[in-house]
């Protein structure tokens, strides 16, 4: 399988937290969407069950040829492609009444285009959700991410094409702050040994597999410690409010 980022799976029990957190925007999304909905960047699907019932029509597109078929017979009224992003390849200007792309754009290379692509193909009115990790609130480098952002510099990297914006931030519970702190100390207990800070040094290619054997390595030291902590989180345990300075993820909704 194709593989362009870090796996958080729905069928791994260490997971569970972080499945949830990227659960929880879909969960609030449904509630905004209608009409002609594009997923850019759908990955597993993990959201398009919670959106399906919303909307009109729905195209996802991402770059995992595998997956988009896999996803196509999954859901046959359903239109996936199979594409590298940007430009968004043969779709039209104006036409989908909204996008949503989640946790997407940090693995973007050219994030500029990114943005403009997604303003030409929405209808005027037409509204962008997107979000994407807050860089304040990330425990280490993520060589997956080609970039991380602060809340103003995302703002104003969208509202170079779109003319408002609203920014809110997906904020955790007692309960998931209880896990962030756990895992900040896993993840400490391990970059504890980077005594030449080489996370920040190497390129990005040369660490994303050793961070995929230590995030795992974290995630299962915090399930054997609190089995019941890991476990016990749900979607619902994660909440939006209007500060989206102190957040984990940016929940921003743009309108063309």
């Amino acid at each position: 399988m194709y593989k362009t980022t870090e796996i958080a799976s729905s069928e791994i029990i260490s997971d569970n937290p972080v499945h949830q957190r990227l659960l929880f925007p879909y969960i609030e999304a449904a509630k905004i969407v209608s009409g002609n909905l594009l997923e850019i960047g759908c990955g597993t699907g993990r959201g398009v069950a919670v959106l399906a019932p919303s909307v009109a029509n729905y195209t996802g597109v991402d770059k995992n040829e595998p997956l988009m078929t896999q996803l196509s017979a999954q859901y046959p009224s359903f239109k996936f492609i199979d594409m590298f992003l940007p430009p968004l390849k043969g779709l039209a200007d104006n036409t989908f009444d909204y996008i949503v792309t989640f946790q997407v754009i940090e693995h973007i290379e050219d994030d500029n285009e990114f943005i403009k692509e997604a303003h030409r193909v929405l209808k005027p009115g037409g509204k962008l959700i997107l979000t994407t990790v807050n860089k304040k609130y990330s425990l280490s480098r993520n060589p997956w991410h080609v970039r991380e952002y602060l809340a103003t510099e995302l703002k104003n990297l969208i509202l170079k094409h779109f003319s408002s914006i609203q920014t809110q931030g997906v904020h955790g519970n007692e309960k998931v702050m209880n896990y962030y702190e756990e895992n900040k100390r896993s993840v400490e207990k391990i970059t504890r040994f980077d005594i030449f800070n080489l996370q920040y040094r190497l390129p990005r290619w040369m660490l994303q597999i050793p961070y995929d054997i230590a995030n795992r390595m974290s995630r299962n030291i915090i399930q054997r410690s609190d089995n019941k902590l890991v476990t016990g989180i749900t979607y619902q345990d994660y909440f939006l409010s209007d500060d989206a300075e102190e957040c984990f993820d940016f929940f921003y909704i743009a309108t063309k």
